[in-house]
């Protein structure tokens, strides 16, 4: 990748500030979108994952809000530009942030590196493929943010929880309250227990509505 500034330089990056707990981060944010858009068709593959999502930052503040318990190893699944688990990591957590996409990982590695100072366990950054998964390991607790958009993405997802999580884990989702968000709870609740909040995040201009669903084994 580079150095911070070649990286910065070679996608138009700019930096967005973010405060978790008190903490402050910078991120890597790309300026504009449309070089990352399908212009034959701008549906396929619309790049969610260059926008930092309000759900990301409840779902950080959540794991922030966790002590860090020695040998406990997080996933982050659907990571964008790793914006979770670069606050998870940098209060303490052991993490593994996971991306589909090479340009949101090229982001979430630049971020890594943007934000290391006074970070004691750097995250690793991984590729994902919730379709065809090759990674290795298991996790005891696996997180994601604005992960479930697409009924197709439904089955994918819960073969994902069943590869990764250990026996006993717990997963950890913060969503927009949609219409698909609440089907997949419903048919998580078939095998998993879930505990659900709602949270606001309010600015001057507007209220946003989420969910921070817990999920265990039933």
């Amino acid at each position: 990748m580079g150095t911070i500034e070649g990286f910065r330089a070679a996608y138009d990056a700019e930096s967005a500030p973010v405060k978790i707990r008190g903490r402050s981060f910078n991120f890597f944010v790309p300026r504009t979108i449309e070089r990352f858009i399908n212009q034959e068709d701008v549906f396929q593959g619309f790049p969610l994952w260059a926008k930092v999502w309000e759900a990301s930052l409840v779902l950080a503040d959540h794991l922030a809000s966790r002590d860090p318990v020695e040998g406990r190893r997080i996933l982050e699944i659907g990571a964008g530009m790793g914006v979770v688990g670069i606050v998870a990591a940098a209060f303490g957590h052991q993490v593994t942030i996971t991306e589909y996409n090479e340009d949101a990982l090229n982001f979430a590695r630049a971020n890594v590196l943007l934000n290391r100072e006074g970070m004691a366990l750097k995250p690793a950054v991984l590729p994902l493929d919730w379709h065809s998964p090759q990674m290795e390991g298991s996790f005891e607790i696996l997180a994601g943010s604005e992960v479930v958009y697409s009924q197709r993405d439904f089955e994918p997802l819960n073969r994902l929880f069943e590869r990764y999580l250990v026996r006993g884990g717990e997963i950890i989702l913060a969503e927009g309250i949609r219409g698909t968000t609440m089907e997949f709870l419903k048919k998580m609740s078939l095998t998993y227990k879930i505990s659900a909040k709602r949270k606001v995040l309010r600015s001057v201009e507007k209220e946003i509505p989420l969910i921070l669903a817990s999920m265990k084994r039933a």
